[in-house]
């Protein structure tokens, strides 16, 4: 997507530089966006072949091993998929790289992608980030290797998928044991983040707006 064209954004055309205004390399949610107060239902294209963005999946098998769920005395803002360290870690669309940094109490080396459909996804516990922010990556295209730092108990990739900053249940968006994505179009309203409310009521639901959410 060229910063000339536009996007569909609460029933209203956008310039695309004006939603992606927001540039921040620290903060994993700068956009102080409460999902449960969208008002509009949006479409998301996932992939568009007329502009050649496609998907792939982050990792070559994807067994799911902690799903998105309260875990642990906190809300877990992702999915655990197994790998072995060293893995391959792939770009799930289009974008660019957000932010690249070290999370020692959490998610450890990671990287954050900005996406061209309004998607950002976030990749957890590397044992290596091989790209620096502000690198445009292509769907499928290595970004880094697989590892367990941070806070892990085993090699694995912590991968989130965010809407203006706020988690979405991944396995919504993707069929993890059938290795494909459920649509390539996606569906968001303020339904998708009721799970917010119940991790409030738990009492660590801060942590999905902030830098240390659960990994």
């Amino acid at each position: 997507m060229e910063m000339s064209d536009e996007v569909l954004i609460d029933s209203s055309w956008v310039k695309v530089a004006g939603y992606y205004s927001i540039w921040d390399t620290h903060n994993i949610n700068p956009y102080r966006v409460d999902g449960r107060r969208i008002r509009d239902t949006l479409t998301l294209k996932l992939v568009d072949p007329a502009r050649q963005h496609f998907s792939r999946m982050p990792l070559t098998k994807t067994p799911i091993t902690s799903g998105f769920t309260f875990r642990w005395g906190r809300w877990h803002f992702g999915v655990d998929l197994d790998l072995d360290t060293g893995d391959s870690v792939r770009a799930a669309f289009d974008g660019v790289i957000r932010i690249s940094k070290w999370d020692g109490g959490g998610y450890g080396n990671y990287l954050l992608v900005r996406h061209f459909n309004g998607i950002e996804t976030l990749y957890g516990h590397l044992s290596k980030s091989l790209l620096p922010v502000g690198t445009f990556v292509k769907a499928g295209q290595v970004i880094g290797l697989g590892g367990s730092t941070g806070r892990s108990t085993g090699s694995h990739l912590h991968f989130e998928v965010r809407y203006e900053g706020n988690p979405i249940n991944p396995t919504l968006m993707y069929n993890f044991p059938g290795y494909e994505l459920r649509s390539d179009n996606f569906t968001v309203t303020s339904a998708l983040f009721n799970y917010y409310s119940q991790a409030l009521r738990r009492g660590r639901g801060s942590s999905s707006r902030g830098h240390n959410a659960s990994a």
